[in-house]
């Protein structure tokens, strides 16, 4: 009589090198225990059905036991009983998955998820673009098939947007589609762009929005009003001039002392940068509280979960702007309106700012990262000066500038000691 299965007898059993083995369980009727030649396992049920024989496979040892094995065995019998082919249901059951595998693999949620995995993430704009595409695309077309979309679709899509007063905003969502859609046509998901000869919907001219003394003192008391995170982030972006990403993303590992290192990858030139921080940011800095991620590690000083860096920059900029019109409202005693500003106006309004205190546009654009004007060109290659103390002198006066509007306190600026135009 052969010998029950148990577990320490199948994990024993040898595999043949020649030929597959299959070694039947004499508790259980039709269960075997097939052995590779490769040395692998896996249990099959053998039955016959409607006078032919059949074949289901059940599972693999170890994954699946010996208990296991036969409880899936009774219930396939069991079927069988009742009139149902078990392999049959199953293989119309994996068709059925394949097909729904299929269709979920063409819609516009599941490709922006993978346009955002294989390409965004390793960008530094990469969250803004697939927040913008989420909250315009992927909500209006999010369960679509992407060959369905066509370029009457993506023209409707971005007059919708403009329609409700977002005239820029749908010439970014225009841009970012289209990357989009040339990634999709990369990858052979589509053959061609649909959104290949579609306009900006407006045109746009080069901002040159600049605070005024009297907005920047506003702003400061706004951003002490509003308290972490985004408070202490208006400071940092308007003292240090640098984009709002980069900000954004800051870490104290790219903090030693009093200087911030920017690496390549982190920069929107792709070149590496060094910002001197003024005492005045070192002192916001060591205010703020840091937050851990669920690993207990400490990533991102702005953070609000630990995982990630701040994001909903929209509703922070227009809640920093209407408390900036409360505050002006109550200095002045009636209302003011101030022009809308965005966070990168407070970069062009560091920069401003600088020249007014008589600091050469070299340095300027030295500590903004340009490569642009004076930096440019044959100056671009072989000046490697990077201009550290020029720069830390500049920031600081800066800041000085800014917290002296702050304290309504009369400026007479000094440009700096040795400064040229």
């Amino acid at each position: 009589m052969t010998k029950a299965f148990t577990s320490r007898m199948i994990e024993a059993a040898k595999p043949d090198s020649s030929r597959r083995r299959e070694v039947p369980d004499p508790a259980l009727s039709g269960l075997y225990l097939v052995i590779q030649p490769s040395g692998a396992k896996s249990w099959a049920l053998r039955y016959r059905f409607a006078g032919k024989p059949a074949k289901l496979t059940l599972g693999r040892w170890p994954v699946m036991g010996l208990a296991e094995a036969r409880a899936a065995a009774s219930e396939a019998l069991e079927k069988i009983e009742r009139g149902k082919n078990p392999a049959a249901e199953k293989k119309a059951t994996k068709a059925a998955r394949i097909e729904a595998q299929l269709a979920e693999r063409d819609k516009i949620k599941t490709l922006v998820g993978e346009f955002d995995k294989r390409h965004l993430s390793k960008l530094n704009s990469g969250r803004v673009v697939r927040r913008e595409l989420d909250r315009h695309v992927v909500e209006l077309w999010g369960e679509r098939d992407i060959h369905e979309i066509s370029k009457r679709d993506v023209i409707d899509l971005l007059d919708g947007i403009a329609d409700s007063g977002r005239a820029v905003t749908a010439n970014r969502v225009r841009a970012y589609l289209n990357k989009f859609f040339n990634w999709c046509v990369e990858r052979d998901v589509l053959a061609l762009n649909p959104a290949t000869g579609v306009k900006p919907v407006v045109k746009e001219t080069s901002r040159d929005r600049v605070l005024s003394d009297n907005e920047i003192r506003w702003f400061w008391q706004a951003c002490e009003a509003e308290g972490f995170p985004w408070g202490p982030f208006g400071k940092v972006l308007l003292l240090t001039g640098q984009r709002l990403g980069e900000v954004a993303a800051m870490t104290d590992a790219e903090i030693t002392g009093e200087t911030w290192h920017l690496t390549a990858e982190r920069t929107k030139n792709k070149r590496a940068h060094d910002v001197p921080l003024s005492a005045a940011v070192v002192d916001i800095l060591a205010d703020v509280s840091r937050i851990k991620d669920r690993d207990g590690k400490l990533r991102f000083i702005f953070t609000t979960t630990g995982a990630s860096p701040v994001s909903g920059f929209f509703k922070a900029r227009e809640h920093l702007a209407s408390a900036m019109e409360r505050i002006a409202a109550q200095e002045r005693g009636e209302a003011v309106e101030i022009p809308r500003w965005t966070f990168h106006d407070l970069r062009r309004t560091a920069a401003t700012g600088m020249a007014r205190l008589g600091i050469p546009v070299r340095i300027t654009e030295a500590v903004l990262n340009h490569v642009s004007g004076t930096g440019a060109g044959i100056v671009a290659v072989y000046q490697r000066h990077d201009y550290a103390d020029e720069k830390r002198a500049a920031l600081e006066a800066w800041a000085r500038q800014v917290l002296m509007l702050f304290e309504r306190q009369a400026v007479n600026v000094v440009p700096l000691a040795g400064a040229r135009s």
